[in-house]
Formats: structure tokens, sequence, C-alpha cells
């Protein structure tokens, strides 16, 4: 039985392109499936419990796939068939992205406007159990499921906080739309636009709402501030098109597979929606993935100044391939990186203004759960970069009040953003008008 195991396998894996096609090492991927083979066979024979062949290819599959990141997953075929379903009406989220560290649970960020939002819950706690039953070493999938449940039920979570003591929260399942764009007027000459998420319509959304707040400011307005804050990411081809809207040329960003055939460079169309003027985006913990590459992009294309701490570090992007009728698997097949090839894996983008609210000053530790902290998260293999030093400099020019030398403290709840306690928006908002005293000058 094992023969016709290992035979499926290794087809699997040739479908794939893996290393078994390469034939210098052919025979090492033989031999470590015959390896495979011999200890399926014991498992068959003398596991005191049985099982059957289908649970323990599922497991084995399962197992290397996890031994890759923390990304990667096997996905069976029940909940393969249910995620390629209709959504469900009688469950609901508490909305929150999660993921997974060392067989641990731990939240990326709630989304704007969810019920996990509202009740307090911040980037980087710990999830110890779901309603009681302990969460340690459950797959990302059964965590979400845990987490979801009949609209109106209550999830009662076990979180920790930094070093803090363990905190008992109940959170109610409610339906919520998550709003990805929002848009005021701020302190009458700056417009304040907060991207909580990238979907279809996001960039359509951000376009409107800055021809909106440039209608209602006029000649007045000396800039935008861009909220990335505890954004968790979302659709590639959305985040692209946000950034491309206030980019007039040059590159967005560059997505890296594993051939060096497989670099594909993706750049701005021409036009900039905000006309040249002047960009705050704030940033931390809570920013990851695909508002990452809007971050490095901007930042890279001296398109914006990057505010606030330091941000996730993840920019993995996954493919789902089906293995004809048993499931899917979930694989990292390639990482983007900013235009001039600063990796964010493991590493995070740096602001160019590292601006720690004074109430959260005190707990650094939270803010230090980024994707490096992950099991198996993809290494960085970027030396040290000297960041923009342009925005150092204005920075300088401009005198704000920045971190010493801090690199990271607690995210603020998402309740709190662009809130009248926000500092970091209130610093942002200084920028930009240190930012118009020197224009003006200048002019």
């Amino acid at each position: 039985m094992w023969r016709l195991v290992a035979a499926l396998l290794v087809s699997s894996l040739l479908a794939s392109g893996s290393a078994l096609a390469q034939p210098k090492s052919a025979k090492g991927g033989y031999d470590q499936l015959n390896l495979f083979g011999e200890a399926f066979d014991r498992i068959r024979q003398d596991a005191v419990e049985p099982a059957g062949d289908a649970k323990l290819v599922g497991a084995a599959i399962a197992g290397m796939l996890s031994g890759l990141d923390g990304r990667s997953a096997y996905i069976d075929e029940a909940t393969f068939r249910a995620m390629r379903s209709p959504a469900n009406d009688n469950e609901v989220s508490p909305g929150l992205v999660v993921t997974i560290d060392n067989g641990q649970l731990k939240i990326i960020s709630p989304q704007d406007g969810s019920p996990a939002a509202k009740s307090g819950i911040q980037p980087g706690d710990l999830i110890f159990t779901i309603d009681k039953d302990p969460t340690y070493d459950l797959t990302l999938g059964e965590a979400e499921q845990k987490l979801r449940g009949p609209p109106g039920s209550e999830v009662e979570l076990t979180l920790r906080r930094g070093n803090g003591e363990p905190i008992k929260i109940k959170v109610k399942r409610e339906p919520y739309t998550l709003q990805t764009v929002t848009a005021r007027v701020e302190a009458e000459n700056i417009g304040y636009l907060r991207v909580a998420g990238f979907d279809s319509k996001t960039a359509a959304a951000v376009t409107a709402a800055v021809e909106d707040l440039r209608q209602k400011i006029g000649g007045k307005l000396i800039g935008f501030i861009l909220d990335l804050r505890n954004n968790p990411g979302g659709n590639f081809d959305a985040a692209v098109a946000v950034a491309d809207a206030f980019i007039d040329k040059g590159d967005i960003v560059v997505v890296k597979g594993r051939k060096p055939s497989s670099l594909r460079r993706i750049s701005a169309t021409p036009g900039d929606v905000a006309q040249g003027v002047p960009i705050v985006a704030l940033v931390n913990g809570g920013t990851a993935r695909e508002a990452e590459l809007v971050a490095g992009g901007l930042q890279d294309n001296r398109r914006a100044v990057l505010l606030g701490t330091k941000t996730f570090g993840e920019s993995a992007i996954e493919s789902l391939i089906p293995l004809a009728g048993n499931g899917a698997i979930r694989l990292t097949t390639a990482r983007f990186v900013t235009p001039s090839g600063r990796k964010i894996q493991g590493k995070g983008l740096d602001p160019d203004l590292t601006v720690i609210p004074p109430k959260l000053a005190r707990f650094p530790q939270r803010e230090n759960f980024r994707e490096a902290n992950l099991r198996g998260a993809l290494k960085n293999t970027d030396p040290a970069n000297p960041g923009n030093k342009d925005a150092d400099v204005k920075a300088a020019v401009i005198g704000t009040k920045a971190g010493a030398g801090r690199e990271s403290a607690a995210s603020l709840a998402t309740a709190e953003i662009g809130s009248a306690t926000d500092e970091q928006l209130s610093e942002a908002a200084d920028v930009l008008r240190g930012l118009a005293v020197i224009a003006g000058r200048a002019g």
C-alpha cells in the first residue's frame, strides 16, 4: 500500500514542479519517500488506535505543509467544498484576523466596524481559549471555525496582552460590513483617509474620497493623511490599485517567485489623484501584508512620509491549488518586495518618523509580535537598509516628536484610531503643517 501512496506523492510533487523533477535531487527524493513508506507501514500495523489510509495521507500532507511556513496548509475536501460554497448566513465571525505562532493563536488585527474592534481587542493579543477550549496546536482553519457561530451568540475568549494577566472577554457574533474606506476633513485643511482593508471596491472608493475632500477643502488643502494602521491586508490587486492612485510613475511593487524568471515588476500608471500634495501614511504593527505593499510603494517613491511604528512584516503571496477531488493545498508561491528591493518578509517597514503614543510607550512588548516571530516564518536575507534618508532629513527640519530609538510599541485599539485622543494622528497633522511651511518658504 505504501508504494501506491509514495507513487501518488511523487506524481503530485512532479505535477507541481517540485525539486524531485530535477535529476540531481531525484535519487535523494526517492530515498526519502522510501523512508516515508516505511513509517507509513509501521503506523498502519502498530498504532494502538487504527487509522485509515486517507487519514494518514491527509496528516502527512498537512505535516509536510506545516513545516514550510505559517501560511501553507492542507485543506481537506469537506472544508474546500465549504470554502467554495456561498456564505453561510447562519454563521458569522466576530471580525478577527488571526495567525498561528508556535501553535498559539495570535491576533493580527480586528476588522474595522466588527464586534471584535468595538470590544477593544488589539493587534498582538494572544488567544489562550475559545469558549474555554484551549487553542494550542489548532490549525488556522480550525481556530477560525471555532470563532464563527450563530448571529447573536457570544464567544468567550481568554486573552493575554503583553506580559499582563489573562483577560476574559465576551464578544457577540453579529453581521457587519467592512467599510474599507472612510474619509473626513481634519483641522479644516487636511484630508484624512482611513483604509481598513482591500477589496474590489477599495480603489474606486479612495479616488472618490480624495476628490470629495479636495472639493470640500478647496484651496486651503495642505495634504492628506492615509491611515493604514491595523489594516491586515486583503485583495492584492486592490492594494496595487490604491498605491497606483497616488503614484504617478515608477514601480509600485516587485513580486518574486522561486525561479528568477518569475520576477515581475508592477509599475504605476500616469496620474496622481492627490495631485502632488504631501501625504503622511500612518502605520503600526497591525499594518500587514497588502497594507505593507501600499506603504512600501509610497515610501520608496518618496510619495509619502511613513509615521508610527514598525509594520507587521508579511509579504507572502499564497496560491490555492486543488488536488483533484481530495481538497486543496494553500501554498506560499511568491512574495513581494518594495520597488527598491527592500524585503518586508520577517522584517517589516520602519517608519520615517517613529511616533509612540505616550500612554502606550510603557508596553513595547506587544508590538514585537510580527511575522518574524511566527513558526516557520520565511527568512529575510536583506542586509541592513539605511531607509528613506530624504524623509529623515525632512523630519529633522520639521522637528516632530519622534520616539528616541524606540523600535516598537503597543498598537492602538481599532476603535481609538482617528479619535480625538489619537496622538499619532495629531503628529501626522503637525508634519503636514511643517511641510506646508517649508513649501511656502520655498515658493
